[in-house]
């Protein structure tokens, strides 16, 4: 590996890509420090950083042959870690989006199934005292907010005056409105 260290970056690449392996090897202990650096300063993660150079020395590694590595190395591999740091950017930035989007939806989730919760309770606590109302004051209240029918027709259907339905609905909703609103 020595004799190899004193060649320039034009000369390793055209050796690593005819397959001599010690070249990747100058190559790597050349670039790795200095692209580390380079990459951590536009991170300023650790961790990330040697992720992103090591995947360049992967891609290096695995399109030894390819024609998209052309001369001058040094160029090269900046720009590719460069553009690996926007991808990640962007991707990080996207992630952060959508996690964003998830605890919205969850608190959104959150206040949907407290309100429904709340909803079935209240409904729940309605229905205990319009039980608890007297016969035939419940009786006249289902038919008015069950059955959605007039005063005239409640009137007619329980043989009873317009005036005693409307005072009868009055009376169960001023009952309902003083338990409901103490508890």
């Amino acid at each position: 590996m020595d004799n190899l260290t004193h060649l320039g970056d034009d000369e390793l690449l055209q050796r690593l890509q005819s397959g001599e392996k010690q070249a990747y090897r100058v190559i790597y202990d050349r670039y790795w420090p200095i692209l580390f650096r380079h990459c951590r300063k536009m991170l300023q993660d650790d961790t990330e950083a040697q992720d992103i150079v090591q995947e360049i020395f992967t891609m290096l590694w695995i399109k030894t042959n390819d024609a998209g590595i052309a001369p001058p190395l040094g160029a090269f591999l900046y720009i590719a870690v460069r553009n690996k740091v926007l991808d990640h950017l962007k991707n990080k930035k996207v992630k952060g989006k959508f996690m964003e989007s998830l605890k919205d939806m969850k608190e959104s989730a959150d206040f949907i199934t407290d309100s429904l919760i709340r909803e079935r309770q209240l409904a729940v606590e309605i229905e205990k005292e319009v039980a608890a109302l007297p016969a035939k004051m419940r009786a006249v209240f289902e038919l008015s907010r069950n059955e959605h029918l007039g005063h005239k027709e409640i009137a007619e259907q329980l043989a009873i005056s317009s005036n005693t339905v409307k005072k009868q609905i009055s009376n169960a909703l001023q009952i309902l409105r003083g338990k409901l609103l103490i508890k």
